[in-house]
This record gives structure tokens, C-alpha cells and sequence, in this order.
């Protein structure tokens, strides 16, 4: 006689089944709740008001906006998975460990994709991801997760949409007026970008940004950054990145900044150059060894900028413009350091979305 399988059944969702969802997310390390626990987004409170809130209304009429620090906090989740607008409000109605960490317990308090467009759309034109990054790194400073021990210096490619342009568009664009063309069609200005250049580098060909940063050697925390078109060489963005603060530790460098060291010195630093060997001058073994050492610290750089080349996906019709249309704006390094904070307190996250009818958006600042 054949066996019969029988099945376990499902059970009726208990009064507490919140409660042991959250705790199941804990116990398998729930990266937003650390996060949390090691980032006061309060902190961000007053610099967000300033921007995102309207001082002189005249009555108190109308629905009341959403808070400003949650809606930062959405802004985080995006640059932090890699979401676009609608994708983050599907997510944060879907995901338990979304709502715990904006602290919605109903769908009708979700932010709306348009929502989260709109501010992010204010801050950019305001331009105070900047004060917020500053503001970033003097909450850093006050939990002590900065150390002078040294600091590391690199710039990675941000590669951008390559344009379709005809050869009279491209001739205008390097002579400096591609603000004159596409006037009498917006919508097709506000997907061109007419600042990113084309570079070569291994023989290989990038077209975009480069991401210049300035990492501490120890937390492997980006400290500052700038961001130049690809065809600006690393070695030419040094004083940019160094502060008051550095002076006196040692700078740790690729063989790109190879003949800089008088820009270092410059700036009260010790250079450290990672050398490499030219045609018939190869490096001593003395060298070598000392080579090794210092291209372990460049790996460190390496990790902490990761999510500097990491891809984000947002279909077109939720770029963000200047208001002179110039060129599509992306994630601040603010969320890459937060993100790097995440990663320095073993902070790990495993996600993964439908890209379908998304393009590939550089992420410059």
C-alpha cells in the first residue's frame, strides 16, 4: 500500500507575530537595525528643516508634511539597496525591516514615489548635501570613529550613459555651449549630459567621472571627496582632499601619484607611493618588499570605494536635473560613507530587485 505524505499546516498569524518577525530579522543580523543604533539621523534635523520646510506660510491650513528625518532616512534606503522611486515604495510597503527602521506601522503613512522625488529634487537644488556630509563627519568625530593614523588617497572611474549625439552636437559640447542645444526640446536636454568626458586608460576606453576620496587608513571611513570628468588625471586632485587636520601623517598613495610628492609635501604630509618598475629600471627586492606592504593599504581603499563603482539603477523618468538641465545628479558621498560605516561594523545585506526597463545612472555629485 502506498504511503500518504501529509503536509505541515500553515498556522493562523498570532497577535504577536510582529514582535517574532523582528526578532527573527535580529537574530540573522538585521544591518538597518544596527545602523540605527550606531547613526542618530536626528542629528540632521535642523539642516533639513531649513531646506525642506516653507517658514513663511500664511496659515496652517492643509495636510501636514512628512517628517523631515524620515523622509532622509528613505533617501538612505534608496542609495543604500539601489532603489528608484517606486521601487522604494513597494519596498517599504512590502519589507518588515523597512518600516521598523522609518518606524511606519500603517501603508497610509508610506511617502509616495512622487514624494520622495520632490525632496530629493529640493536638496539637490538647495545644495546642502554638502553641509549635510560635513555635518556627517563631526557626528564621527564625536563617537570617535576617526583616527590619524594615516590617510589614503585614490580616484575610481564613475562611468556615465554614453550619449548618441551627432558630430555637430559633439564639436558644440567641447566648445563649451552645450547649454545652447536641445532648447526647443526639454525633455530630451533633461537625459543629456554635457559634462561627462571620455578618457583612456590600459586601452581601455571610460566615459564619465572620476570619484576622488580621501579614506582614514584604520576605519577605512571616507573623510572627503571631489568628483572632476574622467579625463582629469588622479594625481592632479591632492590638495582638494587634505585638510588642516592631516597635516603631519602619512599619505598613502597608488603609482598614478607617482612625481607628486612635492604637492604632498606641500600640504605638511609624508608621502607613501605604492612605486612600480619602468623599462629597464625594474625595482629592487628591497623595493618590492616595500611596495607589498603599501599595496596592502591601497586594498583598503579599494573596499571603502566599492560602492563608489557600484551600479544604480533608476529608470529615466526619475533622474534628477539641475535646474539648468546640465546633467543628471546621483547619490551624495554622504550615503557612501554611511554605507561604508555599515560595512566597517561587519554589517553585511543581501537584496536583489528587478532591474527590468532601468539604464545604468552615474552616480556623481
Amino acid at each position: 500500500m502506498k504511503k500518504t505524505t501529509t503536509y505541515r499546516q500553515s498556522k493562523q498569524e498570532s497577535l504577536f507575530e510582529e514582535e517574532f518577525t523582528l526578532k527573527a530579522l535580529s537574530a540573522m543580523g538585521n544591518p538597518l537595525e544596527q545602523v540605527s543604533a550606531l547613526v542618530d539621523f536626528e542629528f540632521f534635523r535642523s539642516t533639513l528643516e531649513k531646506t525642506l520646510l516653507t517658514e513663511d506660510c500664511k496659515t496652517s491650513a492643509g495636510r501636514r508634511p512628512i517628517d523631515v528625518v524620515l523622509m532622509f532616512k528613505v533617501i538612505f534606503l534608496q542609495r543604500y539597496y539601489g532603489l528608484g522611486d517606486h521601487q522604494i515604495e513597494y519596498q517599504i510597503i512590502d519589507r518588515t525591516s523597512f518600516r521598523e527602521f522609518l518606524n511606519i506601522h500603517t501603508v497610509s503613512d508610506v511617502p509616495d514615489e512622487k514624494t520622495v522625488w520632490a525632496c530629493k529634487n529640493k536638496l539637490v537644488k538647495a545644495g546642502v548635501f554638502d553641509t549635510l556630509f560635513d555635518d556627517f563627519r563631526q557626528l564621527l568625530d564625536a563617537k570617535g570613529l576617526s583616527f590619524n593614523e594615516g590617510k589614503i588617497i585614490d580616484a575610481t572611474f564613475v562611468e556615465a550613459p554614453r550619449q548618441r549625439n551627432t558630430r555637430r552636437e559633439n564639436t558644440t559640447i567641447k566648445n563649451g555651449k552645450g547649454d545652447e542645444l536641445w532648447n526647443d526640446n526639454p525633455h530630451k536636454k533633461c537625459h543629456k549630459d554635457i559634462d561627462a568626458r571620455w578618457t583612456k586608460k590600459r586601452e581601455e576606453k571610460h566615459y564619465g567621472y572620476k570619484g576622488h576620496t580621501k579614506v582614514d587608513k584604520k576605519s577605512k571611513l571616507i573623510e572627503s571627496y571631489h568628483t572632476t570628468v574622467s579625463s582629469i588625471h588622479d594625481s592632479n586632485v591632492i590638495s582638494q582632499l587634505i585638510t588642516d587636520k592631516d597635516k603631519g601623517q602619512r599619505l598613502y598613495l597608488d603609482a598614478g601619484y607617482e612625481g607628486r610628492e612635492d604637492v604632498v609635501k606641500a600640504n605638511a604630509m609624508r608621502p607613501v607611493i605604492c612605486e612600480k618598475g619602468h623599462r629597464n629600471h625594474p625595482l629592487t627586492k628591497k623595493r618590492k618588499n616595500v611596495t607589498a606592504r603599501n599595496q596592502s593599504v591601497d586594498a583598503a581603499w579599494n573596499t571603502s570605494s566599492a560602492s563608489l563603482k557600484e551600479p544604480c539603477m533608476v529608470p529615466l523618468s526619475e533622474q534628477l536635473v539641475l535646474p539648468e538641465q546640465k546633467r543628471v545628479l546621483r547619490s551624495p558621498a554622504l550615503f557612501t560613507t554611511s554605507l561604508d560605516i555599515a560595512k566597517s561594523t561587519n554589517i553585511s545585506h543581501n537584496f536583489s530587485l528587478e532591474k527590468d526597463n532601468c539604464v545604468l545612472m552615474s552616480k556623481n555629485t
